[in-house]
C-alpha cells in the first residue's frame, strides 16, 4: 500500500521566490506537483467566491492545452462543487502520483489567512508549510510593479502606475502592503503549527547549497539539484527614486527589526534598504 504523501502548503510571501521553488520541486523526483500553482482553495473556502474562481479556471480551460488544461479541468470539477471539500482536494493533488512523497499547493495569499483558519489547515493530516522572506522594500517594490504591469494599457505607463501603487502602499493602502507584514503573518503561522513543520527561507539565499539542505531535510526528500538562474515571474524593470527607497525602508523598519531579532540576523543584501536598524 502506497503511504499518504505529505501535504506542502507554500504560504508567501507574494514575490519572494515562491514560483521558481514551485517549479524546483515540479522537477523533483519524490514530489508530485499539479501543473497549477497557485490554487487559492482555502482563502476561496473562507470568502465564499467559489463562482468568480470557476469563471476564472474556466477562462483559462479555454485558452490552455495538453496537461495543463487537463489539470485546469481536474481543478474546475473540484470548485464546481461549491464548498470545502478535502477528499476532492486531496485527489486533485494526488491524481496521476506514483508513490512520491511530496504534493504541493503554493498560494501566497495563504500567508494572509486569520489565525483560525491557519490554525485549521495545521491539523490537516502530515501537512508543512513554507513561507519566504525578501528584503521588504524589494519585495513591496516588486509587487506594486507587478499589479501596475497587470492593470497597465501599454508598457510606457507601468512606471508611472507602479510609483503611484508605491505611494499608496506607503500610506498602509492596499493589498501589497498588507503582503509586507512578514511579523503578523508569520506571528499567525508561530500560533497555527509547530517549527517542526515550519519551514522560513531567505529568497536572497535559496539557492545557496546549505539552504536546499535544509529544506530537502524538512520534506524529507533527496537532495535538491536547483536552476538557479531561473527566473520565474521577475516582472518589468522599473527604477525605483532615491527617495522612495529611502522612505520605503523607513516605513517597513519594523519589519527589519522583527526579521532581525527572530532569526539573529538579516541577509548581507538586505542591508542596503535598510534604515536606522
Amino acid at each position: 500500500m502506497t503511504q499518504a504523501p505529505t501535504l506542502v502548503l507554500g504560504m508567501g510571501a507574494a514575490k519572494a521566490g515562491t514560483s521558481w521553488l514551485f517549479d524546483q520541486l515540479a522537477g523533483h523526483r519524490d514530489c508530485h506537483l499539479r501543473g497549477i500553482k497557485e490554487l487559492h482553495y482555502f482563502t476561496t473556502a473562507l470568502d465564499g467566491r467559489w463562482s468568480s474562481q470557476v469563471r476564472r479556471i474556466e477562462e483559462r480551460v479555454a485558452r490552455s492545452e495538453g496537461p495543463l488544461r487537463a489539470d485546469l479541468s481536474d481543478w474546475l470539477a473540484v470548485l464546481r462543487q461549491g464548498r470545502l471539500n478535502l477528499r476532492a482536494y486531496g485527489g486533485y493533488l494526488c491524481k496521476g502520483r506514483d508513490g512520491q512523497k511530496i504534493v504541493a499547493d503554493f498560494t501566497p495569499a495563504y500567508g494572509l489567512l486569520p489565525q483560525r483558519a491557519l490554525s485549521r489547515l495545521a491539523r490537516l493530516p502530515d501537512v508543512k508549510m513554507i513561507y519566504l522572506l525578501r528584503d521588504p522594500v524589494e519585495r513591496l517594490w516588486s509587487n506594486v510593479r507587478m499589479e501596475a504591469a497587470r492593470t497597465a494599457r501599454w508598457p510606457g505607463t507601468v512606471g508611472v502606475l507602479a510609483r503611484r501603487a508605491m505611494e499608496k502602499a506607503l500610506a498602509g493602502r492596499g493589498p501589497s502592503w498588507t503582503r509586507s507584514d512578514y511579523a503578523g503573518a508569520l506571528g499567525r503561522l508561530d500560533r497555527a503549527i509547530g517549527p517542526d513543520r515550519l519551514h522560513v527561507m531567505f529568497y536572497e539565499e535559496m539557492t545557496q547549497p546549505q539552504a536546499l539542505a535544509r529544506l530537502a531535510a524538512f520534506l524529507g526528500i533527496g537532495p535538491l539539484s536547483v536552476n538557479a538562474g531561473q527566473r520565474v515571474n521577475g516582472g518589468v524593470a522599473v527604477w525605483l527614486p532615491s527617495s522612495m527607497r529611502v522612505r520605503a525602508g523607513m516605513a517597513l523598519r519594523p519589519q527589519y527589526e522583527y526579521v532581525r531579532q527572530r532569526f539573529g540576523r538579516v541577509p548581507a543584501a538586505w542591508h542596503g534598504s535598510m534604515v536606522g536598524v
